[in-house]
């Protein structure tokens, strides 16, 4: 499979280097281990001889111009967090002759793949238009109003839609690098999420989410923490809100301002991600884990899993 990786100037580092690792990782624990695959062909290129990325860093880019046409062209993030950096850049000339590039590989039959900010890239190139995409949660709202043909779905971390493949937060460009993997060899993508990622504890990006919530909207804040501290409590939302001193509508406003999801989605999501975890870290039963999640049954919490991820209870135990 040959991947172009396109880092444009003032890439995301901690972006750019977890899909090159990801991918050459996947080579080597191919070849180390005898699995049958074809392997991945990676070039990084650019739209300007030099390139640097967000911490001034050189990439060495190549020009590809007469070089052998990509199945994947991916689209690592730029290192722009917020909506006022962000759209001044994407109207950058470099960011503008990408947005040809993109589509004249796209016409000739590659696929395209993109991360966090890198998305907003391919949104504006017009490849999304008319299928579904994710993007960084908190830009959800930017994201909507500039590309209105694309059906946003920031609920899910890998979002593939045709010919395009796309994944949410700066740390996804490890999922879309998985992702990348498995469609090559499902052997091969377990085998390089062991080495990286495999852990027993519960995710990071918990305490990253908290973290990031306390600096945008202290009332969403407060939400977030009351309701981890009682998943296992039937939440009423009138209570919850009238017991962080605000209104169901307000709660239900600034959430979706800064999350992009109602107050129930955003408590469904949490209690996925906790249900998840105790599923691959002990060995209660399916019931008993629906209880400490608040759910009624362990068949809603077994109907709401494989909705949600894809995957039944053995194969979550199992993962």
């Amino acid at each position: 499979m040959r991947i172009y990786v396109l880092a444009l100037e003032g890439v995301f580092d901690t972006g750019l280097t977890t899909v090159l690792d990801s991918l050459t990782m996947a080579n080597n624990l191919a070849n180390a281990t005898g699995v049958t695959t074809a392997g991945f062909d990676i070039t990084v290129t650019g739209m300007r001889p030099e390139v640097r990325t967000a911490l001034g860093m050189q990439v060495p880019v190549h020009d590809v111009t007469h070089a052998p046409a990509p199945d994947w062209i991916v689209v690592p993030a730029l290192n722009r967090m917020t909506a006022d950096v962000l759209v001044p850049t994407l109207e950058r000339n470099d960011v503008i002759d990408a947005l040809g590039a993109l589509r004249s590989w796209r016409a000739g039959g590659a696929r395209v793949a993109a991360a966090c900010t890198g998305t907003f890239v391919l949104a504006e190139s017009g490849l999304l238009d008319g299928g579904e995409a994710t993007t960084t949660w908190w830009l959800s709202p930017l994201f909507r109003q500039r590309y209105p043909h694309v059906n946003l779905d920031v609920h899910r971390i890998v979002v593939p839609s045709g010919a395009a493949v796309t994944a949410g937060a700066a740390l996804s460009h490890l999922d879309l690098g998985l992702w990348l993997i498995r469609n090559n060899s499902p052997e091969l993508a377990s085998l390089v999420a062991r080495y990286l990622v495999f852990d027993t504890r519960m995710s990071q990006s918990v305490y990253a989410i908290s973290d990031h919530l306390s600096h945008s909207d202290p009332l969403v804040e407060q939400f977030d923490r009351w309701v981890r501290e009682h998943l296992d409590a039937t939440l009423v939302l009138d209570v919850v809100a009238d017991g962080l001193g605000t209104s169901t509508r307000t709660l239900t406003r600034r959430l979706n301002a800064v999350l992009g999801k109602t107050p129930v989605e955003y408590i469904q999501d949490l209690r996925i991600e906790r249900a998840v975890h105790l599923l691959k870290t002990t060995r209660l039963t399916v019931d008993r884990i629906a209880e400490q999640v608040g759910y009624a049954d362990g068949s809603t919490l077994r109907t709401l899993l494989r909705r949600r991820t894809g995957k039944g209870v053995r194969e979550l135990r199992g993962a």
